[in-house]
């Protein structure tokens, strides 16, 4: 194990992520809130830590294999969630606590969005500002961002990109280097935000607001810089508006990639992708369930309300982003429920959103229905395909794998939250908005994550990062294996 090459690029990445540190510190210059104090010290404090642990190690320059790629990714995010704590720390208001402000940090860089903090309209514009732009580097992966400067510094980032892009298939690559791969996913993601943003503006949000929320909807991240979230701007326009760009962002980026490569803008990329179908069809079919029970429940005046309620809360929470028009717990508890598990199923594979995956759901039905197959006739060969393609059956272990630690990781940290005293349905909830980065949650989390004591706020903190790093990239680590030479 190359540790003093691992150390020296850990260094340079909290040498580089302190430079976040600079933008909120302007926002507060410019809004004069006075919290601009709190982000030079962190600025500092970032970059001084980065720079003892560069230094010494300047010049240890060894190749990375793959154990060091798992191993530097699952380092940068704590390393960094625990760096980004700083401002928060460091901040009068809000005056948090250090269990609250890494438990706020990690909930932003993760994009899971449940936060700990009440009263989003009175606070300082730098402080909002930071927490939408830590869900925004989170979104797409600082690591993916740091592959594409990496070279320069003499770092291959094969390994990196392994370990880092969701998704059961992580061997293909959109261009043969990978520093253009990661620069062309990020000129992707920076060309949504800026129009998520020019049409948050146009639909009538303040420039301020447009930012902040197209950062966290690109990211599908879900937090809001107000206690309403999107409800407080009550606009049909914004919230469809917030839905397409959702939908955008749960969509495989490499499709994005495709689609924009092959003389101008071809659609039929999306139209012959069996994971864009079946996750189009998954919020077809929510949108209709919520859309008939709330009719039948007559909670709202008209139709037309009732649809603008059931498509954005059942797009928000499914593609696991977690924003809301009103408190979606006060509506039948079947509901709420329902969209709670539709978070299991999160968005596509190389997105930026959460949950298991759409294309890891189609390949435990397409098993199961093989099996069900072999039972009728034991003696034939059945083989997977998606789309045209075979699938080996390495990957298909390698689902079941990842859905048995899915499921391991979920059960050990609901009983260690009702081991703090958490009642069930709090329990239950809070587990799968942070395993699936989701972020809302029911019981006494419906509002927000403050009343939970400190214990519980640190399981559902390792909840987050199991659930960003899809429990693989950090339960490796707990193995002996890993460790041995």
């Amino acid at each position: 194990m190359q540790y003093r090459t691992i150390i020296r690029i850990t260094g340079l990445l909290m040498g580089l992520f302190s430079i976040t540190m600079l933008p909120p510190a302007l926002v507060a210059i410019f809004y004069n809130d006075g919290e601009g104090m709190a982000f030079i010290k962190a600025f500092v404090v970032s970059l001084l830590l980065g720079f003892c642990l560069w230094y010494p190690n300047r010049y240890h320059k060894a190749d990375l294999r793959t154990r060091e790629g798992f191993l530097i990714v699952v380092l940068f995010w704590t390393v960094l969630g625990s760096i980004g704590s700083l401002p928060f720390i460091f901040a009068n208001n809000p005056d948090m606590s250090w269990t609250d402000s890494f438990f706020e940090s990690f909930s932003a860089l993760t994009t899971t969005g449940a936060t700990v903090i009440v009263g989003l309209d009175d606070l300082p514009k730098a402080i909002l500002f930071y927490r939408h732009l830590l869900q925004w580097l989170g979104g797409m992966g600082i690591i993916v961002l740091a592959v594409a400067i990496l070279p320069v510094l003499g770092i291959g980032g094969m390994q990196l990109y392994r370990a880092e892009i969701p998704g059961p298939v992580k061997d293909s690559k959109m261009t043969p280097r990978i520093a253009e791969t990661a620069k062309a996913l990020w000129y992707i993601y920076l060309f949504l935000t800026l129009a998520c943003a020019a049409a948050f503006w146009f639909a009538g949000m303040s420039a301020f607001d447009a930012i902040c929320h197209s950062f966290s909807t690109i990211a599908i991240g879900g937090f809001s810089t107000h206690d309403a979230s999107m409800g407080y701007f009550n606009s049909p326009v914004i919230n469809l508006i917030c839905v397409v760009f959702l939908l955008i962002s749960a969509i495989n980026f490499s499709l994005h990639f495709a689609a924009v490569t092959n003389k101008g803008f071809n659609l039929k990329v999306y139209l012959k992708d069996a994971e864009f179908k079946v996750l189009i069809a998954v919020q077809l079919i929510l949108t209709a369930i919520c859309f008939f029970v709330l009719f039948q429940t007559n909670i709202y005046d008209s139709a037309e309300e009732t649809l603008d309620h059931a498509l954005f809360q059942a797009v928000s929470v499914s593609t696991t982003a977690g924003f809301g028009t009103e408190s979606f717990h006060s509506w039948p508890l079947f509901l709420p429920m329902l969209l709670i598990f539709s978070s299991f199923i999160g968005g596509c594979g190389g997105s930026t959103a959460g949950g298991m995956k759409v294309i890891r759901i189609i390949l435990l039905v397409l098993q199961g229905s093989r099996e069900m197959k072999r039972l009728v006739h034991p003696r034939a060969v059945f083989t997977i395909k998606i789309g045209n393609s075979v699938l080996p059956d390495r990957v298909i272990d390698a689902v079941w794998g990842f859905f048995s630690a899915y499921a391991l990781v979920f059960i050990v940290s609901m009983l260690a939250l009702m081991a703090f005293g958490v009642d069930e349905l709090t329990a239950f909830s809070t587990v799968a908005a942070c395993l699936n980065n989701l972020g809302p949650a029911l019981g006494e989390a419906a509002s927000n994550y403050a009343t939970l004591g400190d214990g519980s706020k640190w399981v559902l903190l390792i909840t987050m990062l199991f659930g960003r790093l899809e429990v693989f990239t950090l339960l490796v680590l707990l193995t002996p294996t890993f460790w041995k030479n």
